[in-house]
């Protein structure tokens, strides 16, 4: 038996060991086609190794950074099932306890065995550098939408709704397909904002126009939308003047910040921006929404939180899972917490009038986006290629699971302006659920 033999001989006795001693409801496939335990269904939910190189990686670094990449490559893949199947079926016991177990003489002396082996390639993601927080510069963060949203018009369109929304649907029913949600969504926001015909509005972050372009359509409003990425304003563009709004809808590719003016706006929202600002930056955010309002105008604030912490706590250092997702997919994010964004808010001289929970509804859209997106997989690596695809399942599939499990949130908060006397505000909500 030569030392590739043993090598491999060495991680198959390994992995059975471990398969017996933690219950593992999955099997593994290695690289010269032996299963692990030896008799696992060909049918079965299986982790299959490609190469030995694969094993090398993961010896020498140990890494989620590591794991992405040989994702990545399909060097390690997922048979007989999705992402999600591999969470359900995962191993019970706490993750500290799990890798307690998992240190034994035996991985040792295996991991030792594949530390000087070539670990061949691709590596996919190493080219891409280790993320920061954006400088708050126009030119910092229109790269880093360019990274996110500029990956092709054609590729999103695969998998999101017909009206191209990028955000968390709102399902009236946990049947509700998609296009029902993001449906409810448009109609949320815009009930929320209180719009009426003839006043003015600004979305910050208006994505590919669905937002906009349904204020207009159905509460007669003027709508100014923002972004920095350049796929998505052709798109939008193009979507106001085939349904004849383009007088009443402009969008604009700039930064936020560099709006000119002061009370312009009656209404404002921002849906899923937020989270691309970074923290440094949020004073300026709000001093600037602030600016643009109108006094007693609204602003909804829809954003992805962390959760909560004590009340001394400002920033929070990235645990690796979201320190990958800000590298490969989301580079300059950063997440608030709810209960500094309430306090943000105030401090910037807005008065809080409603806060709503929507985690489930967005651990529910990652997930029909997930599948949606598998469902065209061969489409999708003709558009991007195979390593973007199988990025964006991943991004899409923690995501979900994420949410599911309340490792993050996601709200909608609105505030008036602040001003004196009493608001323009129904004394109830009933109107919004009408």
């Amino acid at each position: 038996m030569d030392r590739a033999e043993k090598r491999l001989a060495g991680l198959a006795a390994l992995l059975a060991d471990a398969h017996r001693r933690l219950g593992l409801e999955f099997g593994f496939r290695l690289w010269n086609g032996a299963r692990v335990p030896a008799d696992w269904p060909a049918d079965a939910l299986t982790i299959a190794v490609a190469d030995e190189g694969a094993v090398a990686g993961l010896a020498r670094a140990p890494r989620l950074t590591t794991l992405a990449n040989l994702w990545a490559a399909r060097r390690l893949d997922i048979l007989n099932g999705t992402l999600f199947d591999l969470a359900a079926r995962r191993p019970k016991a706490r993750s500290r306890a799990l890798r307690k177990s998992l240190l034994t003489p035996a991985a040792f002396r295996a991991a030792l065995s594949f530390l000087f082996t070539p670990r061949g390639g691709p590596w996919p993601l190493e080219q891409i550098a280790q993320d920061r927080e954006s400088d708050g510069s126009q030119a910092e963060n229109k790269k880093n939408i360019a990274h996110h949203y500029d990956v092709s018009n054609a590729f999103y369109r695969l998998w999101l709704d017909q009206d191209m929304v990028y955000t968390c649907g709102y399902f009236h029913d946990w049947s509700d397909s998609l296009e029902a949600a993001q449906a409810n969504k448009l109609d949320m926001v815009c009930r929320k904002l209180r719009l009426k015909a003839g006043e003015t509005m600004l979305d910050i972050g208006s994505g590919w126009g669905s937002l906009a372009c349904h204020a207009a359509r159905h509460y007669g409003v003027k709508v100014v939308g923002v972004t920095l990425s350049e796929r998505q304003i052709e798109f939008a563009r193009d979507k106001a003047a085939r349904l004849g709004l383009a007088d009443q809808v402009r969008f604009e590719l700039i930064d936020y910040a560099r709006l000119e003016g002061r009370d312009r706006f009656d209404k404002i929202s921002s849906v899923g921006m937020f989270e691309a600002i970074g923290a440094a930056h949020f004073d300026t955010y709000f001093a600037t929404v602030r600016r643009l309002l109108k006094p007693g105008g609204l602003y909804l604030h829809h954003a992805i939180t962390r959760p909560g912490k004590g009340a001394t706590v400002t920033q929070a250092k990235k645990r690796p899972e979201f320190a990958a997702l800000t590298r490969y997919i989301f580079p300059g994010g950063e997440l608030d917490y709810l209960w500094r964004t309430v306090a943000d808010l105030e401090g910037h001289g807005f008065e809080v009038r409603d806060v709503e929970g929507w985690r489930e509804h967005y651990q529910r859209t990652c997930r029909m986006w997930h599948d949606r997106l598998l469902a065209r997989y061969d489409e999708a690596c003709g558009e991007v290629g195979e390593a973007t695809t199988r990025v964006w399942l991943a991004y899409l599939a923690a995501c979900s699971l994420v949410f599911e499990r309340g490792a993050c949130g996601i709200y909608q908060t609105l505030v008036s302006k602040r001003a004196r006397g009493a608001s323009a505000l129904p004394p109830t909500r009933a109107d919004l659920y009408r």
